[in-house]
């Protein structure tokens, strides 16, 4: 490439970066819940369904739109992305009845999120294969590095200016912020980068495959198990941070670990594609895997602060790991042409897991008083997903060391 086209394609990563930055309200959540129950005198379960419905909204939305991107290119959808985040907060701080929030930021919002979670795919397009890991991880660090901006600001804003002002205020600023970045959004001119990623796969399918070509194959339900096992197992901690602090190490200052669990989660995101170009994806997955199990194991014995925050701190960055490698993961085994609807359809596996890991743990924390068991399942969930990228086909691009893939020429599929 060109020096032309690689500061274009570096503008590009940049700017999608800073969209999934702004995008990030999800992770503020219990903030923006938190006001809600204090100026509404809303239930908790009143608070919670905005929410839910807003993941489901996002995966949705992440396949239809990603098929609309894959067809008439990323700006347009991310302009609109931002017209759907903005409206459904600003419209958030006129109503006051949960049902109306269901739709204003549970379905404006939450699509408006998901279609921001497919902008990875352009920045992706300017670089060659052997980038994927670096390029998909500095993207997604956007989301990952949110919480530790929005937290202290929406709480802030919640305080001063109460929550109606507080959706307002969020809402008009992050619209700007997505559709002036939108502007810079593009994908490369075809045939720019050359790479072996134009190359056959074994069973004799081109390698951009289709949706339907894809849901043939036993490689995507590989992998949506993978990242559904993986998820769920960190979601159960990620949802209950601040109760595990009080329980078990008795501190009521539990919410700076979700500041902590941002710091390592986007630490994992830019750390975890970087590695994985360096020693294959798969082999990425399984050591934080296996670390995080380990990790789970011991959690019982984390009674005291700083054993909790380094239990919080391993929980963060394998979990920005996961986020960081799955991106580039859907477009080594299924290309880039479609990699929009391709990519949606891989992340309904985190809109499953979201529903399942929190609540699974709830229920054994009601019933037990304690997380102990809570560990055990999510640990067994992460075995189980370790076993199953042996199944993965080791021909796939990013499941071999960039050392081999050097030495021996990237293999045929």
């Amino acid at each position: 490439m060109g020096n032309n086209y690689t500061r274009k394609g570096w503008i590009v990563v940049f700017s999608a970066t800073g969209i999934t930055l702004a995008a990030g309200l999800f992770y503020v959540w219990s903030v923006i819940s938190n006001g809600l129950i204090q100026q509404y005198k809303w239930t908790g379960m009143q608070t919670s369904l905005p929410y839910t419905i807003s993941t489901v909204a996002f995966v949705i939305s992440m396949v239809v739109f990603g098929k609309i991107q894959d067809k008439k290119g990323p700006r347009l959808c991310t302009v609109l992305s931002g017209i759907l985040i903005g409206s459904g907060m600003v419209l958030s701080g006129f109503v006051k009845a949960p049902w109306v929030m269901i739709i204003t930021f549970g379905i404006l919002t939450g699509a408006g999120i998901g279609i921001t979670n497919i902008v990875t795919a352009p920045a992706l397009k300017w670089f060659p294969p052997e980038k994927k890991g670096l390029i998909s991880s500095i993207v997604v660090c956007g989301a990952g590095l949110a919480p530790i901006i929005y937290s202290p600001l929406t709480n802030y804003l919640i305080n001063t200016v109460g929550i109606a002002r507080t959706f307002i205020s969020i809402g008009v600023v992050v619209c700007f912020i997505i559709v002036f970045l939108a502007r810079l959004i593009d994908d490369p001119p075809p045939g720019l980068v050359k790479s072996s990623d134009n190359r056959k796969q074994s069973a004799g399918n081109a390698l951009d495959l289709t949706s339907l070509e894809m849901l043939k194959t036993a490689d995507f339900y590989k992998l949506w198990l993978i990242l559904a096992l993986s998820a769920a197992a960190g979601l159960m901690i990620f949802a209950h941070a601040t109760t595990i602090a009080r329980v078990q190490a008795h501190w009521d200052s539990g919410y700076l670990l979700v500041i902590l669990l941002a710091v390592f989660n986007a630490a994992g995101r830019l750390g975890g594609g970087t590695l994985s170009d360096l020693i294959g994806r798969t082999h990425l997955l399984r050591a934080i895997f296996l670390l995080q199990v380990i990790n789970l194991l011991l959690s019982p014995r984390y009674a005291s602060v700083p054993l909790l925050a380094a239990g919080i701190a391993v929980t963060g960055f394998y979990y920005g790991g996961i986020f960081s490698v799955f991106p580039a993961l859907a477009a080594d085994f299924f290309g880039l042409k479609n990699f929009g609807a391709n990519y949606g359809l891989i992340f309904t596996a985190w809109g499953l897991s979201g529903i399942i890991g929190p609540t699974t743990a709830a229920g054994v924390f009601d019933a037990t008083g304690s997380f102990n068991l809570s560990y055990l399942i999510a640990a067994g969930l992460l075995l189980v997903a370790f076993v199953i990228t042996f199944a993965l086909r080791e021909t796939a691009a990013g499941a071999q060391p960039m050392a081999d893939k050097k030495a021996h020429g990237t293999p045929a599929r």
